[in-house]
């Protein structure tokens, strides 16, 4: 849990995954990444609502900016690990919805969060016509220790996707894996469904109450 509260303080970044699919389609990741973080840096810094926390504001910036650029097909996959094939198609359809819907909350959470962080990307290391790279990258902050952040991501036909982040080596998605696999053994496949269901149920009162 200490790791996912981690992660949450640092997810702001992902927004650098804001691009239009053409554009993603056309570039290299690291360039794509390092391109469009500055197009959505500017976008927050001008943007008082955004930066006060806006939830209207700050979900249609993830909805459209970001989750195109993720696979959450194959970032539940690694999550669930060996549980993913004990579960039905449409257990498996239920899973990626509400994963894919709590990792939203989070980068919305993180996205209102952002105090002018720094991001410099390190050059890509791939071999020629590469379809699963990592693209490296380090955060720096003011008074705060550099932090390294890595980007895993697969190119599909509709572009590049993040199917994982590693933040100082440690892996996002596998940071579930232990709470998953823990209540897939006390109540099925179906009582992770539903604990993930019953967060983010929870994530949307929150909002309400917000917004009121």
């Amino acid at each position: 849990m200490r790791r996912i509260l981690i992660f949450e303080s640092v997810l702001v970044l992902l927004s650098a995954l804001a691009a239009p699919l053409s554009f993603a389609q056309d570039v290299a990741p690291d360039v794509l990444l390092k391109t469009v973080t500055l197009e959505v840096i500017a976008i927050i810094r001008k943007d008082k609502d955004i930066q006060a926390g806006n939830p209207a504001k700050v979900a249609d910036l993830v909805e459209t900016r970001i989750l195109p650029h993720f696979d959450f097909s194959r970032m539940t996959q690694i999550a669930v690990a060996r549980n993913w094939q004990l579960a039905t198609p449409g257990q498996q359809e239920a899973l990626t919805f509400e994963f894919k819907t709590l990792l939203v909350r989070t980068y919305s959470t993180a996205l209102s969060s952002y105090r002018d962080q720094e991001i410099e990307y390190k050059p890509l290391r791939a071999a020629p016509g590469a379809t699963e790279v990592t693209v490296k990258s380090e955060v720096r902050q003011a008074g705060r220790e550099r932090v390294t952040i890595d980007y895993k991501m697969t190119k599909l036909s509709s572009g590049w996707k993040v199917y994982d982040i590693q933040l100082a080596g440690v892996s996002l998605v596998t940071t579930y894996r232990d709470t998953f696999a823990s209540r897939v053994r006390d109540s099925g496949i179906e009582g992770l469904i539903k604990a993930l269901s019953d967060k983010n149920r929870q994530g949307v009162l929150k909002t309400a109450k917000i917004e009121q």
